[in-house]
Protein backbone atom coordinates (compact mmCIF):
# COMPACT_ATOMS: atom_id res chain seq x y z
CA UNK A 1 0.00 0.00 0.00
CA UNK A 2 2.67 2.12 0.64
CA UNK A 3 4.66 2.08 -2.30
CA UNK A 4 1.06 2.26 -4.22
CA UNK A 5 0.88 5.60 -2.72
CA UNK A 6 4.59 6.35 -3.24
CA UNK A 7 4.05 5.49 -7.27
CA UNK A 8 0.83 7.70 -6.95
CA UNK A 9 2.72 10.81 -5.94
CA UNK A 10 5.17 9.87 -8.44
CA UNK A 11 2.75 10.28 -11.51
CA UNK A 12 1.48 13.35 -10.95
CA UNK A 13 4.89 14.59 -9.31
CA UNK A 14 6.34 18.15 -10.89
CA UNK A 15 10.12 18.21 -10.86
CA UNK A 16 12.30 21.14 -11.21
CA UNK A 17 15.78 21.77 -12.58
CA UNK A 18 18.13 24.95 -13.78
CA UNK A 19 18.35 26.29 -16.84
CA UNK A 20 21.88 24.34 -18.38
CA UNK A 21 24.83 26.22 -19.08
CA UNK A 22 25.56 27.27 -22.79
CA UNK A 23 26.71 23.79 -24.87
CA UNK A 24 28.29 23.72 -28.32
CA UNK A 25 25.26 21.85 -29.48
CA UNK A 26 23.79 22.73 -32.87
CA UNK A 27 20.97 25.48 -33.04
CA UNK A 28 17.90 24.39 -34.05
CA UNK A 29 16.62 26.74 -37.29
CA UNK A 30 14.25 29.19 -36.30
CA UNK A 31 11.16 29.32 -39.47
CA UNK A 32 7.73 31.45 -39.24
CA UNK A 33 5.78 28.45 -37.50
CA UNK A 34 9.04 27.21 -34.49
CA UNK A 35 8.91 31.43 -34.06
CA UNK A 36 5.01 31.53 -33.00
CA UNK A 37 5.87 28.06 -31.04
CA UNK A 38 8.15 30.15 -29.09
CA UNK A 39 5.83 33.25 -28.93
CA UNK A 40 3.53 31.46 -27.54
CA UNK A 41 5.72 29.53 -24.65
CA UNK A 42 6.95 32.73 -23.68
CA UNK A 43 3.38 33.91 -23.20
CA UNK A 44 2.91 30.97 -20.77
CA UNK A 45 5.98 31.17 -19.02
CA UNK A 46 4.72 35.18 -18.44
CA UNK A 47 1.03 33.76 -17.12
CA UNK A 48 2.87 30.99 -14.97
CA UNK A 49 4.83 33.88 -12.99
CA UNK A 50 7.88 35.25 -15.44
CA UNK A 51 10.84 35.78 -14.45
CA UNK A 52 9.61 34.51 -10.89
CA UNK A 53 9.14 31.33 -12.34
CA UNK A 54 11.55 30.36 -13.93
CA UNK A 55 14.18 31.50 -10.99
CA UNK A 56 12.63 30.08 -7.99
CA UNK A 57 14.34 27.25 -5.71
CA UNK A 58 12.52 25.39 -3.78
CA UNK A 59 8.84 24.39 -3.53
CA UNK A 60 6.52 22.38 -0.88
CA UNK A 61 3.22 20.66 -1.62
CA UNK A 62 0.86 19.38 0.78
CA UNK A 63 -2.29 17.72 -0.36
CA UNK A 64 -4.29 14.28 -1.07
CA UNK A 65 -3.73 11.42 -4.02
CA UNK A 66 -5.96 9.02 -5.65
CA UNK A 67 -5.23 5.96 -7.59
CA UNK A 68 -7.03 4.77 -10.47
CA UNK A 69 -7.91 2.02 -12.47
CA UNK A 70 -10.53 1.11 -15.15
CA UNK A 71 -11.41 4.72 -14.43
CA UNK A 72 -12.27 4.09 -11.39
CA UNK A 73 -10.33 5.22 -7.75
CA UNK A 74 -8.96 2.32 -6.30
CA UNK A 75 -7.93 4.33 -2.82
CA UNK A 76 -9.95 6.10 -0.54
CA UNK A 77 -7.09 8.78 -1.03
CA UNK A 78 -3.87 9.33 0.78
CA UNK A 79 -1.57 12.42 2.46
CA UNK A 80 1.14 13.07 1.13
CA UNK A 81 3.73 15.61 1.34
CA UNK A 82 6.61 16.74 -1.11
CA UNK A 83 9.84 19.02 -1.29
CA UNK A 84 12.12 19.95 -4.05
CA UNK A 85 14.88 21.50 -3.44
CA UNK A 86 17.46 22.04 -7.16
CA UNK A 87 18.98 21.09 -8.37
CA UNK A 88 18.25 17.78 -8.31
CA UNK A 89 16.66 16.61 -4.88
CA UNK A 90 13.02 15.62 -4.11
CA UNK A 91 11.57 14.33 -0.67
CA UNK A 92 8.37 13.03 -0.22
CA UNK A 93 6.79 12.07 2.79
CA UNK A 94 3.46 9.45 3.07
CA UNK A 95 1.41 8.70 5.68
CA UNK A 96 -0.60 10.32 8.61
CA UNK A 97 2.58 9.78 10.81
CA UNK A 98 4.63 10.63 7.91
CA UNK A 99 7.40 7.94 8.48
CA UNK A 100 7.79 6.60 5.07
CA UNK A 101 10.37 8.94 3.13
CA UNK A 102 10.93 8.63 -0.37
CA UNK A 103 14.21 10.47 -1.47
CA UNK A 104 15.22 11.21 -5.35
CA UNK A 105 18.67 12.93 -5.96
CA UNK A 106 20.01 13.06 -8.96
CA UNK A 107 19.15 9.88 -10.60
CA UNK A 108 19.22 8.06 -7.58
CA UNK A 109 16.40 7.14 -5.16
CA UNK A 110 16.38 5.86 -1.62
CA UNK A 111 13.42 5.16 0.51
CA UNK A 112 13.75 5.49 4.57
CA UNK A 113 11.68 3.40 6.71
CA UNK A 114 11.83 2.66 10.77
CA UNK A 115 14.51 -0.23 9.43
CA UNK A 116 16.71 2.73 8.11
CA UNK A 117 17.66 4.10 4.57
CA UNK A 118 17.78 1.47 1.28
CA UNK A 119 18.18 2.15 -2.40
CA UNK A 120 14.86 2.29 -4.23
CA UNK A 121 13.15 -0.20 -6.15
CA UNK A 122 14.92 -0.11 -9.76
CA UNK A 123 11.49 0.41 -11.91
CA UNK A 124 9.92 3.10 -9.20
CA UNK A 125 13.19 4.73 -9.66
CA UNK A 126 12.76 4.84 -13.35
CA UNK A 127 9.33 5.78 -13.54
CA UNK A 128 10.30 8.32 -11.77
CA UNK A 129 13.04 9.67 -13.72
CA UNK A 130 11.04 9.61 -16.98
CA UNK A 131 8.75 12.00 -15.20
CA UNK A 132 11.24 13.89 -13.83
CA UNK A 133 12.69 14.46 -17.71
CA UNK A 134 9.77 15.69 -19.27
CA UNK A 135 8.23 17.50 -16.40
CA UNK A 136 6.48 20.79 -16.98
CA UNK A 137 9.28 22.64 -15.45
CA UNK A 138 11.92 20.86 -17.22
CA UNK A 139 10.68 21.37 -20.21
CA UNK A 140 10.16 25.34 -20.05
CA UNK A 141 13.21 25.28 -17.81
CA UNK A 142 16.14 23.24 -19.62
CA UNK A 143 15.05 22.27 -23.27
CA UNK A 144 13.58 25.68 -24.00
CA UNK A 145 16.72 27.54 -23.34
CA UNK A 146 18.74 25.29 -25.20
CA UNK A 147 19.68 26.14 -28.73
CA UNK A 148 19.56 22.68 -29.96
CA UNK A 149 15.61 22.26 -29.10
CA UNK A 150 13.36 22.74 -32.38
CA UNK A 151 9.99 24.50 -31.68
CA UNK A 152 6.64 23.35 -33.52
CA UNK A 153 3.47 25.17 -33.51
CA UNK A 154 1.13 22.50 -34.38
CA UNK A 155 -2.23 24.45 -34.60
CA UNK A 156 -5.22 25.34 -32.80
CA UNK A 157 -6.53 22.03 -30.17
CA UNK A 158 -9.17 20.92 -27.77
CA UNK A 159 -7.92 19.47 -24.53
CA UNK A 160 -9.81 18.77 -21.45
CA UNK A 161 -12.99 20.72 -23.61
CA UNK A 162 -10.77 24.17 -23.93
CA UNK A 163 -9.66 25.69 -26.79
CA UNK A 164 -5.91 25.61 -26.97
CA UNK A 165 -2.97 26.27 -29.13
CA UNK A 166 -0.76 23.06 -29.84
CA UNK A 167 2.77 23.29 -29.30
CA UNK A 168 5.89 20.86 -29.40
CA UNK A 169 9.37 20.82 -28.52
CA UNK A 170 12.08 18.46 -29.04
CA UNK A 171 15.38 18.22 -27.66
CA UNK A 172 18.28 17.33 -29.25
CA UNK A 173 18.32 13.67 -28.59
CA UNK A 174 14.75 13.51 -31.08
CA UNK A 175 12.49 13.57 -27.28
CA UNK A 176 9.68 15.25 -27.78
CA UNK A 177 7.28 17.02 -25.41
CA UNK A 178 3.80 18.33 -26.34
CA UNK A 179 1.71 21.23 -24.49
CA UNK A 180 -1.45 22.12 -25.21
CA UNK A 181 -2.04 25.61 -23.99
CA UNK A 182 -5.35 27.72 -22.42
CA UNK A 183 -6.17 30.28 -25.89
CA UNK A 184 -7.33 32.73 -23.41
CA UNK A 185 -5.83 32.19 -19.95
CA UNK A 186 -2.25 31.35 -21.97
CA UNK A 187 -1.91 28.40 -18.97
CA UNK A 188 -0.82 25.53 -19.58
CA UNK A 189 -4.11 22.75 -19.98
CA UNK A 190 -1.78 19.54 -20.65
CA UNK A 191 1.38 17.81 -21.46
CA UNK A 192 2.00 14.96 -23.29
CA UNK A 193 5.07 12.82 -24.22
CA UNK A 194 5.97 9.17 -25.88
CA UNK A 195 8.23 6.52 -24.69
CA UNK A 196 9.04 3.12 -26.08
CA UNK A 197 9.11 -0.08 -23.56
CA UNK A 198 12.73 -1.61 -23.98
CA UNK A 199 10.63 -4.97 -22.67
CA UNK A 200 8.15 -5.16 -25.60
CA UNK A 201 9.23 -2.15 -27.62
CA UNK A 202 6.02 -0.56 -27.61
CA UNK A 203 5.51 2.64 -27.09
CA UNK A 204 3.43 4.48 -24.13
CA UNK A 205 1.99 8.13 -23.83
CA UNK A 206 1.87 9.58 -20.90
CA UNK A 207 -0.18 12.44 -19.82
CA UNK A 208 -0.39 15.46 -17.71
CA UNK A 209 -3.60 17.51 -16.93
CA UNK A 210 -3.14 20.71 -14.94
CA UNK A 211 -6.23 22.61 -13.71
CA UNK A 212 -7.61 24.53 -10.43
CA UNK A 213 -4.43 27.04 -10.62
CA UNK A 214 -4.57 29.43 -8.05
CA UNK A 215 -2.29 32.66 -7.23
CA UNK A 216 0.98 31.76 -5.07
CA UNK A 217 3.59 33.95 -4.15
CA UNK A 218 3.25 35.46 -7.58
CA UNK A 219 3.24 32.10 -9.45
CA UNK A 220 0.13 30.46 -10.87
CA UNK A 221 0.34 27.33 -9.85
CA UNK A 222 -1.95 24.14 -10.62
CA UNK A 223 -3.62 22.24 -7.35
CA UNK A 224 -5.22 19.70 -9.20
CA UNK A 225 -2.67 17.34 -10.95
CA UNK A 226 -4.37 14.23 -13.33
CA UNK A 227 -1.94 11.50 -14.71
CA UNK A 228 -2.44 9.20 -17.30
CA UNK A 229 -0.90 6.40 -19.30
CA UNK A 230 -2.14 5.29 -22.58
CA UNK A 231 -5.08 6.93 -22.37
CA UNK A 232 -6.40 5.63 -19.07
CA UNK A 233 -5.99 7.64 -15.52
CA UNK A 234 -3.87 6.14 -13.43
CA UNK A 235 -3.81 9.25 -10.54
CA UNK A 236 -4.98 12.60 -9.24
CA UNK A 237 -3.23 14.92 -7.05
CA UNK A 238 -5.14 17.70 -5.00
CA UNK A 239 -2.91 20.32 -3.17
CA UNK A 240 -4.19 21.98 -0.45
CA UNK A 241 -0.96 24.12 0.63
CA UNK A 242 2.16 25.13 -1.72
CA UNK A 243 4.62 27.22 -0.85
CA UNK A 244 7.91 28.49 -2.63
CA UNK A 245 11.63 29.54 -1.70
CA UNK A 246 11.08 28.01 1.75
CA UNK A 247 14.27 26.66 4.05
CA UNK A 248 15.21 23.38 3.39
CA UNK A 249 18.40 22.06 5.29
CA UNK A 250 20.80 19.17 3.70
CA UNK A 251 19.86 17.12 6.63
CA UNK A 252 16.20 16.48 4.75
CA UNK A 253 17.93 14.91 2.10
CA UNK A 254 20.48 12.56 4.03
CA UNK A 255 20.77 9.08 2.14
CA UNK A 256 23.51 7.35 3.46
CA UNK A 257 22.01 3.39 3.27
CA UNK A 258 21.74 1.28 6.57
CA UNK A 259 20.68 -2.13 4.50
CA UNK A 260 19.41 -3.70 1.83
CA UNK A 261 15.59 -5.01 1.56
CA UNK A 262 16.72 -7.78 -0.68
CA UNK A 263 19.36 -9.13 1.04
CA UNK A 264 18.44 -12.45 3.54
CA UNK A 265 19.19 -11.64 7.08
CA UNK A 266 19.41 -15.19 7.99
CA UNK A 267 19.68 -18.50 7.04
CA UNK A 268 17.18 -19.92 4.23
CA UNK A 269 14.32 -21.46 6.01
Amino acid sequence: MRRTIATLIILCAVAFAQAPSPSAKPIAPENENSRKARALLQQMIQALGGQAYLTFQTMEQEGQTYGFHDGKPTTLGAPFWQFYKFPDKTRVEVTKQRDIVYLYIGDKGYEKTYKGVAAMEPTQLRDYNRRHQHSLDIVLRQWLPDPGTALFYDGAAVAEQKPCDSVTLMNSKNDSVTIYIDSIKHLPVKKVFQWRDPADNLKNTEGQVYDNWRLEQGLMTAHTLLASHNGDTVSEQFLSVVRYNTNMPDAMFDTNVTYDPYKRSGPRQ
